[in-house]
């Protein structure tokens, strides 16, 4: 029997039923765009259709030659600045990122898959005001790739979009900047020639006042700085009909090293504004970092509550990352029926374990918070100020090491060629999934890692292997899997919650003190 469309699975927000769980707070249902931590380094990410010159623009920006910052398909480049020219792919599945030429001879490592990220670092004065973050073509994202991007650009603060004169924006790019738009991040605008030059859009009537940005000439006389305004504010209203929110966005017109220089500017003037609020937000000293902090004289039952909590909240994190992984089965199903087929899956399999990766990240580090708050303030009679929860959390961790001998919480979960998962540990394994790393956490629990092993590439990028009910078997076995490993995994977390938290807050009542 022919099998019809599958229908939507970006599920909203209302099918995961009620996220807030008491003494967890309210749980994220998704990965979007939050705040950046003012430790953030800054950064841009720069984003686009595929034939929009991106790359040639960023190493315009940067001085450097386009070969350089070419990556495998569907990794993420990181360039930052250094004394000396440097380039490591960091790899699942690997603790230690493998490192190549960065030059035009290095055609880079042989590897079993793409590497999440590939980090460039170059003697670049501009790269002292910003990390430069390159991703993959807008096309290629998909639900779960957005999410990631999403993620990235609002710890990073800004957000270059790069079309071509000839190029019009699809609806998921509008999706896309309509969720960035009513958040704090700078988004900016770039228009390169496209095939036939500057011609602009010729279903697009626009007036060279609509613009929002001068408009230098470029080399062409009058008529071509005609041709770039006309395409400039072409692209801007096309945008601000659909998104409106954007009208305050700077366009640029690129195509030299001349024409990218207010472009560049431009960038700078944001990281030096961007720079000063995130340092005036962090105070050398949070109030409660130091000193004693009394008990109250009665906690009550505050221990059966700390119990209470931590499995309503395991429970409801397991509960939601179930959900997510049915939403999974039936893109990866989508993908291998109407998409490229089981050669797409790997790809498509691995963006959606990013995207899950941050959002059950997310959902831990927000429950950890809430029960420490709640917890706390029953213990210490008032909730407690940022430099208290710090130091609880400082010495929760101290004490996690005493609760999970040969059970690390710093652990990789990697999907295996036989629909399995495999366990790999360490800090260092988990950084290397990671898209666009992070700061420096002030969590208590380490990052949930997911991602496929290289063998998954290797299986169904074979020539010849298009079986789709074998790969529709296989995603299902494999998300299974991940789900019965991600089930413990939470588990195991908020039991070492319940024990490190119960242990710290047990000496300061004994003691009528917190010490932590």
């Amino acid at each position: 029997m022919k099998q019809g469309p599958l229908p939507s699975v970006d599920a909203p927000d209302d099918m995961t039923g009620p996220t807030d769980v008491p003494g967890c707070g309210p749980l994220p249902t998704r990965v979007g765009v939050t705040g950046p931590a003012p430790e953030e380094p800054l950064g841009v990410v720069a984003v686009g259709p595929a034939g929009a010159e991106r790359r040639a623009v960023l190493a315009t920006l940067l001085e450097l030659d386009p070969v350089m910052l070419t990556v495998p398909a569907g990794s993420w480049l990181v360039v930052r600045n250094a004394k000396v020219s440097t380039r490591a792919a960091f790899v699942p599945g690997y603790r230690q990122p493998h490192s190549y030429r960065a030059d035009r001879d290095a055609a880079g490592p042989a590897l079993a898959r793409p590497p999440r990220r590939v980090e460039l670092s170059v003697p670049e004065p501009l790269l002292r005001h910003f990390t430069l973050i390159d991703i993959p073509d807008t096309a290629t994202l998909g639900v779960a790739g957005n999410r990631v991007l999403l993620d990235a650009v609002g710890r990073a603060g800004a957000l270059l979009f790069v079309i071509a004169a000839d190029q019009a924006f699809t609806a998921a790019e509008l999706n896309l900047l309509a969720e960035v738009a009513p958040t704090p991040v700078e988004v900016v605008f770039a228009v390169t020639p496209g095939a036939a030059g500057w011609a602009p859009l010729a279903d697009v009537p626009a007036t060279t006042e609509d613009a929002g940005a001068s408009v230098p000439p470029v080399g062409g006389g009058a008529t071509e700085m005609d041709a770039v305004a006309v395409t400039v504010a072409a692209h801007r209203a096309a945008l601000l009909a659909a998104v409106p929110a954007l009208a305050g966005a700077r366009w640029f017109p690129v195509d030299d090293a001349d024409s990218a220089a207010d472009l560049r500017r431009a960038l700078v003037g944001w990281s030096s504004r961007e720079g000063l609020q995130r340092a005036s937000v962090d105070p050398p000293v949070l109030p409660g970092q130091h000193g004693r902090v009394a008990v109250a004289a009665d906690p009550g039952d505050w221990s059966e509550r700390l119990d209470r909590q931590t499995r309503s909240c395991a429970q409801r994190i397991r509960q939601h990352l179930a959900l997510e992984l049915a939403n999974i089965h039936l893109r990866a199903v989508q993908e291998i029926v109407f998409g490229v087929g089981c050669a797409g899956l790997p790809d498509l399999l691995d963006r959606e374990m990013a995207a899950l990766s941050l959002l059950a990240t997310a959902q831990c580090d927000q429950a950890v918070r809430g029960i420490v708050a709640d917890v706390a303030a029953r213990v210490l009679g008032a909730p407690p100020v940022e430099g208290v929860r710090r130091r609880i959390a400082t010495a929760m961790q101290y004490g996690l090491a005493d609760h999970r001998p040969g059970h690390e919480l710093d652990k990789v979960l990697l999907i295996t060629s036989t629909a399995g998962v495999a366990a790999l540990t360490g800090l260092e394994a988990i950084d290397a999934l990671a898209n666009y790393p992070t700061a420096s956490r002030h969590e208590v629990l380490p990052p949930v890692a997911v991602a496929l092993s290289g063998g998954c590439w290797q299986q169904w990028r074979t020539p010849g292997n298009d079986d789709h009910n074998a790969a529709r078997a296989w995603s299902q076995r494999a998300l299974r899997e991940v789900e019965l490993g991600l089930s413990r995994e939470v588990s195991r977390r908020f039991e070492v919650i319940r024990l490190s938290l119960g242990a710290v807050l047990s000496d300061a009542v004994d003691h009528g003190i917190l010490l932590a």
